[in-house]
């Protein structure tokens, strides 16, 4: 832990029962999230990458405890969320926001933009009458792109950027310090992504918001992340900065990744690197490093020993026995 910390991430595991049938004795386990560890500056982005099913969204609502861990434990400056009681996690919850994937869903389509964007300053009590509370969402749309004009209108009436920019201006009205993007972008149109990825970036200086910005396009990730981690079957496999990971990636998983990005350039020639079979399943992942049944790099070590994630370089994390 470091004074510029604003979250401490520690052994964060999430298991997920599921039940066998009546004559298969104890329920399975699907290992969602497997022993995350990482630390998130203030100010900073740091995106969390990796393939559909890897546990990037579960460690976010893990984080905000959405939903409950299974084992480890988050401290959110200083204080343990998970130890944190009813009204102490209440207070907690107006420091931290989520801005979810799907516009489309994640409104109430019976309240009014108003109301969406209003509800947690009501929660939280940070107005003090009805027209103060209603120039403060004035504001906030403002800021995210919509005209106030709009604010009685319903989430119907709106485009999915739109939406996505309600979503937003919603995660701000309570004034937090770290906001926890998840795959905010994935559902809209490629040519709102790029305006939404910009409104972040210029809330994120104008509010001195931190970001834990999770996705899985990678070329995304690029231009937003200061630090990117690379996650596989519920476990972190690299950790370092952008820049570092693009020009330099050690894992091989991330060697792969990297490789299936388009160059603009056609004169431009990268390896491409095919990966074997499809991932493991979670309720028995494979013994030793987990990436071993996919890797080109594998040797007999792989198959019986599990890698620790180790410091090779200053501020790059890898787990692979190559380092």
């Amino acid at each position: 832990m470091t004074n510029d910390s604003l979250l401490q991430v520690r052994d964060l595991k999430k298991y997920f029962e599921i039940k066998r049938g009546f004559f298969w004795g104890e329920p399975a386990k699907v290992h969602a999230v497997d022993g995350v560890s990482f630390d998130l500056l203030r100010g900073e982005t740091l995106g969390l990458v990796g393939e559909s099913g890897c546990g990037k969204s579960t460690t976010g609502r893990l984080i905000l405890r959405l939903i409950e861990a299974t084992a480890g434990d988050v401290l959110f400056e200083g204080t343990s969320i998970f130890k944190a009681g009813k009204s102490e996690m209440r207070a907690l919850r107006q420091r931290m926001q989520i801005i979810f994937q799907d516009p489309y869903s994640s409104l109430n389509p019976r309240m009014t933009v108003e109301q969406i964007v209003g509800e947690g300053i009501v929660i939280h009590k940070l107005c003090k009458t009805r027209h103060e509370r209603r120039e403060r969402v004035a504001d906030l749309l403002q800021k995210v792109g919509i005209s106030p004009e709009q604010m009685h209108r319903y989430p119907h009436e709106f485009s999915g950027g739109q939406r996505q920019r309600v979503g937003i201006a919603r995660a701000l009205a309570v004034n937090p310090k770290l906001i926890i993007a998840d795959e905010p972008i994935s559902a809209l149109d490629v040519s709102i992504q790029a305006q939404v990825i910009n409104l972040l970036e210029d809330l994120q200086d104008q509010f001195n918001l931190t970001y834990l910005f999770i996705a899985h396009d990678l070329r995304v990730v690029e231009h937003i992340s200061d630090r990117v981690a690379v996650m596989y079957l519920g476990k972190i496999v690299e950790l370092a900065d952008s820049q570092e990971l693009y020009a330099k990636p050690m894992h091989p998983y991330t060697e792969a990744l990297l490789s299936a990005i388009p160059i603009p350039d056609p004169t431009t020639k990268r390896r491409r690197i095919i990966l074997e079979g499809d991932p493991p399943s979670p309720i028995n992942p494979p013994k030793g490093c987990r990436f071993h049944t996919r890797c080109h790099k594998r040797f007999d070590r792989c198959d019986k020993e599990e890698p620790a994630l180790r410091e090779v370089d200053p501020r790059h994390w890898v787990s692979c026995h190559l380092y």
